[in-house]
């Protein structure tokens, strides 16, 4: 385990901090607090915390084109959410899903490198361990089922090239990585092989990101750490953060160069090992990511 200065953010105490954001335009970073219904930004300019309430849960975000909008997979489908001053959040359906069961939300998502926006559903009960996740894409005219069949589908990236694509499963049941052949002219991912068995790792595979170098980055729920592997799916480094459920991670700052890591402040459950549960945190690898692509559709 490589030692490596952890810069505390933002205290935040997010129920469930994910699919953070770098935005260039503003040097701040967005992200979502899934129960708390929350789309939250911190700037580095005043270190300020701005917060968006949400009718529903949303759980990933991408930048909507040129906008200063966002597009979020959420609970019923997937949104336009328009934040606004005093906290207002505008909030228009875009697609509807239909759910393979109740108790149904959208998880993890991005955008591909082309600007299709895509993303996981995924049974809230997790103790049920029902596979009935499907991942979608969305480009303008509905949503478009792309892969079934999972518990908890999570840990989307892509190379920098977009040709492939990684997607895990992050229920303890599975606890695996794959990547697919990407096909970037009509979005579609193919020959699905195993990438990483994290079962004998330390850590579940959570939300992931991918630096210049191709390397896949993916945090370890329940491990306190975030893991760089190389696109041989070798184990290059593993990073540990003063928390024991990192949620997902992503670059940004003013040379891509910093690591945010988003967390989980799980409930009843006793935090005095953890106490900054929930918070954001900053490392500096010494590599650098790539920009998100927004939705173009």
């Amino acid at each position: 385990m490589s030692e490596l200065q952890v810069e505390l953010v933002l205290d935040a105490r997010n129920g469930v901090g994910e699919s953070p954001v770098w935005d260039a335009a503003e040097q701040a970073l967005y992200w979502v607090d899934i129960p708390a219904r929350r789309l939250c930004r911190w700037s580095v300019a005043d270190a300020a915390l701005t917060e968006w309430l949400a009718p529903e849960m949303p759980a990933c975000i991408a930048r909507l084109g040129n906008t200063r909008d966002w597009i979020a997979g959420a609970e019923s489908g997937v949104f336009r959410l328009s934040p606004g001053a005093g906290g207002q959040l505008g909030f228009q359906r875009l697609a509807g899903v239909s759910h393979a069961q109740a108790g149904m939300r959208f998880n993890d998502g991005r955008c591909d490198r082309q600007g299709r926006f895509l993303a996981g559903t995924m049974q809230m009960n997790m103790a049920a361990g029902a596979r009935v996740g499907s991942v979608y894409s969305y480009q303008g005219d509905g949503l478009k089922v792309l892969l079934e069949g999972f518990i908890t589908p999570n840990g989307m990236a892509f190379s920098p090239d977009g040709r492939t694509m990684y997607l895990s499963d992050s229920h303890p049941s599975v606890q695996s990585v794959w990547a697919f052949d990407y096909d970037t002219t009509t979005g579609t991912p193919s020959n699905r092989r195993l990438f990483i068995d994290m079962n004998p790792l330390p850590g579940r595979p959570d939300g992931a990101a991918v630096d210049a170098d191709g390397c896949y980055w993916i945090c370890g729920n329940d491990a306190g750490l975030v893991h760089r592997f190389t696109p041989a799916g070798k184990l290059d480094r593993s990073l540990a953060v003063p928390v024991k459920k990192p949620a997902m991670c992503a670059f940004g700052g003013a040379g891509l160069d910093t690591l945010f890591v988003t967390s989980i402040r799980p409930e009843g459950v006793d935090l005095s090992d953890q106490p900054l549960a929930g918070g954001v945190f900053a490392l500096r690898p010494g590599v650098r990511g790539l920009p998100e692509t927004a939705c173009l559709y």
